[in-house]
């Protein structure tokens, strides 16, 4: 324990030092996001995108439903405003929600009787918000939240076991995530904001995420790293915010 928390100590006093040299030569994308952010960190985007560096603040557990409380365990919001106080980027990329839609609605509409959709609705608002206060700032890409992964029947994993009480199946699971999603796609829309929707590639011929995105590992819910890599980049690789990119070695996956 003692070697890990020097480890961490060390990557968090040299990581500003890297970021100014990185800042040197290259464009800054910031990226604000759950777990499911640290795709970013995938050697293919440097490759894709020679010209940028991908600075990703992510925040393990991370809800859109927590960003309004300063009690909020993952203290998300205070991490994503220190980081975007201090970034240079003109473009900021976020990617949230699958800790929502996956289980957090669920479970809060369980204890309190009441129906998901107003769960959703105030998740929602909360998002739009961050999304506002970014936008004050730089240019925003918001990327769709993945769709869920943990089947009806599964206990392997720490998340799945964390999940289970929650009693909605992964069908369930999978059109909230939809609405959720096309809701913040339309608000991005109306709000001249970019929103990326892996939505139509990501589900399978029987309406779940489609079996070529897991993750090989069965206690691991997020989507394979390198094929959600390949679908962002060819997103991302037609956005204006991103013209100087390269396709190079990413076309095809």
């Amino acid at each position: 324990m003692g070697r890990i928390k020097i480890r961490k100590a060390f990557q968090q006093a040299v990581r500003p030092l890297l970021l100014g040299m990185r800042r040197m030569t290259r464009e800054e994308i910031l990226v604000l996001g759950d777990s499911h952010a640290t795709v970013f960190e995938h050697r293919n985007f440097k490759k894709a995108f020679p010209r940028h560096f991908f600075n990703v603040v992510s925040v393990r557990g991370a809800t859109v439903s927590g960003l309004s409380n300063p009690m909020s365990k993952t203290q998300a919001m205070p991490i994503f405003m220190k980081a975007l106080k201090r970034s240079n980027a003109k473009t900021s990329i976020v990617l949230l929600g699958e800790v929502d839609t996956g289980f957090l609605l669920w479970y809060k509409a369980q204890k309190h009787s009441a129906p998901v959709e107003i769960m959703m609705d105030r998740a929602i608002e909360n998002y739009q918000n961050l999304l506002r206060t970014v936008a004050a700032k730089s240019k925003v890409v918001c990327i769709s939240a993945p769709l869920p992964t943990i089947r009806d029947d599964q206990d392997l994993g720490e998340i799945a076991n964390l999940r289970k009480e929650v009693k909605a199946t992964q069908r369930q699971r999978t059109e909230l995530t939809l609405e959720f999603n096309r809701r913040m796609q339309v608000f991005c829309e109306e709000n001249g904001l970019r929103h990326v929707s892996l939505d139509r590639e990501a589900l399978g011929p029987d309406g779940l995420v489609s079996e070529h995105l897991l993750n090989a590992n069965p206690r691991e819910h997020h989507y394979d790293r390198e094929k959600h890599a390949g679908l962002i980049i060819r997103h991302l690789l037609n956005c204006a915010e991103f013209s100087g990119g390269s396709e190079t070695s990413v076309r095809g996956q």
